[in-house]
């Protein structure tokens, strides 16, 4: 097992979901239905809030000096890009929540982390790419070329876990503990996609 390897097995378990987390329902169950510029960005600042306190919290706590400084950096465009993104009146406090964070919070070990990141990442570049439609959709290349450029951030640090995983993997039980750690991250999402959708009335199967 390697890190590359780790990441295209992770895409394929998690096809159907990854798929659905990449729609157009996905950014409408983020923002609440609200299919707004402003609902839009605070979707986005809110989530780039939660990579920062839980990043940061990691990179305070962690042993691995690379990895640790890879949390660290990752908190920190979370912080960047919260700020470059975030509407108006913007409240991390008031903003939706994303339960994958709720599961990343419970990871203790080096490896569990180093997978859980990852696919973070995963997701995080996943829905960027939507939010960058929806700009180009309503005619705003402005906007859609600051989210362009907060997804290629995104997916050098996708680069960068996936180094980090064959740095802090070596067992077999490690490689176990990465895996289980980045499926719950993103079955944890998908199962807040279909519950929001669910909850608004709308039939969350079909990808748009």
């Amino acid at each position: 097992m390697n890190g590359e390897t780790f990441l295209s097995d992770l895409r394929a378990r998690n096809e159907t979901a990854l798929s659905r987390l990449g729609s157009s329902k996905s950014l409408y169950a983020l923002t609440g239905g609200e299919m707004a510029a402003n609902a839009v960005r605070a979707a986005a600042a809110a989530e780039a809030a939660a990579a920062a306190e839980r990043f940061e919290a990691w990179s305070a706590t962690e042993g691995s000096g690379d990895a640790a400084a890879l949390f660290g950096a990752v908190g920190e465009d979370g912080r960047d890009h919260r700020d470059a993104v975030a509407p108006d009146g913007f409240d991390a406090d008031e903003a939706r929540s994303f339960p994958e964070y709720e599961v990343l919070a419970d990871l203790e070990t080096t490896p569990a982390r180093a997978g859980g990141l990852l696919a973070r990442c995963l997701l995080a570049d996943t829905r960027t790419g939507q939010v960058v439609g929806f700009f180009v959709g309503n005619a705003d290349p402005t906007a859609a070329n600051e989210f362009r450029d907060l997804r290629a951030d995104v997916s050098d640090r996708l680069g960068e876990a996936t180094d980090l995983l064959d740095e802090v993997c070596e067992a077999d039980e490690e490689w176990a503990a990465a895996r289980e750690a980045a499926d719950a991250v993103v079955e944890a999402a998908y199962d807040d996609y279909v519950e929001t959708l669910e909850g608004m009335g709308v039939k969350p199967k079909n990808v748009c």
